[in-house]
């Protein structure tokens, strides 16, 4: 079993790497849900939706989040009431949505309700949530206001200046179930280029998960997010800054250190591979641009090979 923790987009390409490289029943992916929110009385998922939708084929080819060949009545006829169109859903993306809240409501944790999902669109792979519990990433900004991520990154277009983040619910919230097993079982713990602070790090404020990368007797390989000094995607550029950490390849591995024994960077930032072997990292240097599926495999590979060598 390989486990990977994953959030977003960046993990999404890099779980359809890992699929061409070992069997799909193999993977365990913990997916961050600090993003979540609930609109329209409707439980979304972001960061599972996306993964799942990218895998299964069926993702927006363009945005690459939300559904292919997607129309918008629902959201069209609701903005003629008078609500804000600030968080778009589409109409395929709304009956996941209105799977997720009926089952729940019925009593179902999130993590089965990911299972079914992940189970209609044909995947064989197995979905995690951090946590089954209610949890949401609060942004604080410069000028004193307090937004959902959402809030902060689609509706202000991440433009405010952000002075801390913080996962509210965290300390009540418990890994979901088979969470920590598949950090201390697996075969190696690896870790998507994703955000290292409203991705990674709010599945890491679950109280368990990071205490279990501690223990885990596997090697924990992690891919840098940041290639040539810039976010690949995202807006991790903007948060990074508020964790004081350094917005490079060797910044994140720093950042991430006290759990992680191996760190992949980009070819574009192979002068710093000293400076991350220096922190006591084992550190490999490969083309992370994951723009087709092959170059996506072999980054795979690379994790799998770095973690092999260290067992």
């Amino acid at each position: 079993m390989y486990t990977v923790l994953a959030g977003g987009v960046g993990a999404a390409r890099f779980l359809r790497g890992l699929l061409e490289v070992v069997p799909a029943r193999e993977v365990v992916a913990i997916v961050n849900v600090g993003d979540d929110l609930t609109r329209f009385g409707l439980r979304i998922c972001p960061d599972l939706d996306s993964i799942t939708y990218w895998l299964a084929g069926v993702v927006h080819p363009e945005q690459q989040w939300g559904r292919a060949e997607e129309s918008h009545v629902v959201a069209s006829e609701l903005e003629r009431f008078g609500h804000e169109p600030w968080f778009t859903l589409g109409d395929r993306d709304l009956a996941t949505h209105l799977h997720r809240t009926s089952r729940m409501g019925e009593g179902a944790p999130l993590s089965t309700v990911t299972g079914e999902v992940t189970d209609a669109f044909g995947l064989d792979l197995r979905l995690l949530p951090a946590t089954d519990d209610a949890v949401e990433t609060r942004i604080t900004t410069s000028d004193g206001r307090d937004l959902h991520f959402q809030e902060y990154w689609v509706r202000e277009r991440g433009r405010p200046e952000v002075t801390s983040v913080q996962l509210a619910g965290a300390g009540s919230a418990r890994p979901a179930p088979g969470v920590v097993e598949a950090l201390i079982d697996a075969e190696a713990v690896l870790v998507a280029p994703s955000n290292p602070v409203v991705s990674i790090g709010t599945i890491l404020e679950v109280p368990g998960i990071r205490a279990a990368l501690h223990t885990t007797p596997v090697p924990v390989v992690g891919v840098s997010p940041i290639v040539g000094g810039t976010v690949v995607r995202g807006m991790a550029h903007r948060l990074l800054p508020a964790i004081d950490t350094e917005v490079s390849a060797r910044g994140v591995a720093e950042h991430y250190r006290e759990w992680l024994d191996g760190w992949v960077i980009d070819n574009v930032d192979a002068a710093q591979h000293a400076d991350v072997e220096a922190l006591g990292l084992s550190c490999a240097v490969t083309d992370t641009m994951m723009d087709d599926v092959e170059v996506a495999a072999e980054l795979a590979r690379t994790c799998l090979y770095l973690a092999r060598s260290m067992r």
